[in-house]
């Protein structure tokens, strides 16, 4: 018995027991904090996804096939502005990866998103309630920010990589930094717009606590 106090005595004193003390005091910034703990180990495993899809689909004859659809507009240029715009060609030739990058880029993204749910749902906000109800909510989610982020893309990807791969002279090394800054901006939209989604779809419902 001795043994067991002191070894529940050293965890109250050890790190566990400060995060258990501290998520009492601040339970909602201590959710908030595993959220972006978590969402930066997805973004991670992002980074590490997307250059083995691109490098697997751009030796294929998809880098080569347009991908342009939704127009929404014109560029201050006067050229159509798409919602995705992946232009055939790779982008080292002054393409935009075709619908090789479109694939390699969404089922990164997809990838991603699924262990996020699972993990956001579990560890983060520990829900109870129906998990089909709250995947199709993620779905539709999910959907809406893919489409909001693609077309904000218009604004900065076609930016970034001419500055790091034409402007700079980096070649694949640009191109290869901006995968990554292209990446953590989809996903820094992605965070600011899921957690209070989140908040919403991941319920505790008290009933089934109580059982």
């Amino acid at each position: 018995m001795s043994n067991q106090k002191a070894n529940q005595d050293k965890l109250a004193s050890g790190p566990l027991g400060f995060w258990a003390r501290y998520k009492e005091k601040h339970p909602h910034f201590a959710q908030f904090l595993v959220f972006f703990l978590l969402s930066n180990g997805v973004t991670v495993l992002q980074l590490s996804l997307m250059p083995i899809f691109k490098s697997i689909f751009a030796q294929t004859s998809l880098i080569h096939m347009n991908f342009q659809i939704w127009q929404v507009g014109e560029t201050f240029d006067g050229s159509p502005y798409y919602i995705f715009d992946y232009m055939a060609g790779p982008l080292s030739s002054g393409g935009g990866g075709g619908l090789a990058y479109f694939l390699a880029v969404q089922i990164t993204i997809a990838i991603a998103q699924i262990i996020n749910f699972f993990a956001q749902r579990s560890i983060t906000f520990k829900s109870n309630s129906n998990i089909w109800r709250a995947a199709f909510w993620y779905f539709v989610a999910y959907v809406i920010i893919t489409i909001g982020a693609a077309a904000a893309q218009g604004f900065y990807k076609a930016p970034i990589y001419n500055l790091l791969m034409n402007t700079w002279e980096m070649g694949s090394l640009g191109e290869t930094t901006a995968d990554v800054i292209t990446m953590i901006i989809n996903s820094a939209i992605s965070f600011w717009v899921f957690f209070p989604i989140f908040k919403i779809i991941f319920k505790q419902e008290p009933e089934k606590q109580a059982e």
